[in-house]
């Protein structure tokens, strides 16, 4: 979704959902008057949408959404965006593969930053397609058709095969520098006023939670945890998150509840700000 100087790109399987996505364009829309508001849908219906979100790769749905921001002229002047779970990283690859139109602020409401390693409540209404995906998963996240074809092996970080993930890994392992460091994506992400994060102190969902605020496993075992500031990309700076960190572009909040479960005076309290 995205407004007048603000995307709100609520991705949670499907864009225009009233009870989930529609419903938070609906209350932006009111506590904003005059906002404009783009729902972002990838592909031609509703239906295709959800489906996309399974079995699109990230990298095509990423050059779509950019393709659509390049030619909406209400966007020109820069936007503020807003992710929803896997939308955040999502977003994140837009920000840092396409600066133009510029993105203002970056709003990642229970994203995956540094990915997921495990799959404990499937979203979706249907249990077999959850079933599968497990199955996919585990069978082999790195082969090539299933990068391809699954959208959620695309941030697959599997702490205990590294190799295999900065090899294979299609998306997550390239926006976050995981093989080289392309100064474009630094010089585009640091170009952010804001950089914020939303961490659910009870998500049953992301596998581990840390990676809401970026943090993951420690290399090589999948128990001890690392923060941010602990890992890697952030003492290296691959993607410029210390400077925006000391520069104060760096902003992590945390609020009790389950996956993307917030009411509606906490979002207008500690998200609307950003979004003006």
């Amino acid at each position: 979704v995205i407004f007048r100087s603000t995307q709100l790109m609520i991705e949670n399987y499907s864009c225009c959902n009233p009870l989930s996505m529609g419903a938070i364009k609906k209350m932006v829309e009111e506590e904003v008057p005059g906002i404009y508001v783009l729902s972002l849908m990838i592909g031609k219906s509703v239906v295709q949408d959800t489906e996309n979100s399974f079995f699109m790769d990230v990298n095509e749905q990423v050059s779509f959404v950019c393709d659509q921001l390049a030619q909406d002229p209400k966007l020109k002047g820069g936007y503020n965006a807003m992710g929803f779970s896997q939308g955040s990283q999502f977003l994140r690859g837009v920000v840092q593969r396409c600066p133009d139109p510029p993105m203002k602020n970056l709003i990642s409401v229970g994203g995956q930053h540094q990915g997921v390693f495990g799959l404990p409540r499937c979203p979706g209404e249907s249990s077999h397609i959850c079933d599968w995906i497990r199955k996919m998963l585990n069978s082999g996240a790195y082969t090539d058709t299933v990068q391809k074809h699954l959208v959620q092996a695309q941030y697959w970080h599997d702490p205990l095969n590294d190799d295999l993930y900065k090899k294979h890994s299609l998306f997550l392992a390239d926006i976050n520098q995981e093989r080289v460091v392309n100064e474009t994506y630094k010089k585009n992400l640091m170009s952010l006023n804001k950089f914020v994060m939303v961490k659910f102190l009870q998500d049953t969902m992301v596998d581990p939670v840390d990676s809401e605020w970026f943090g993951f496993y420690k290399p090589g075992q999948a128990k001890e945890l690392e923060t941010l500031q602990e890992s890697a990309i952030y003492t290296e700076d691959r993607l410029g998150l210390a400077e925006m960190d000391s520069a104060g572009k760096l902003v992590f909040l945390a609020t009790d509840g389950d996956h993307l479960q917030f009411t509606r005076e906490w979002f207008n309290d500690n998200l609307l700000p950003y979004l003006h």
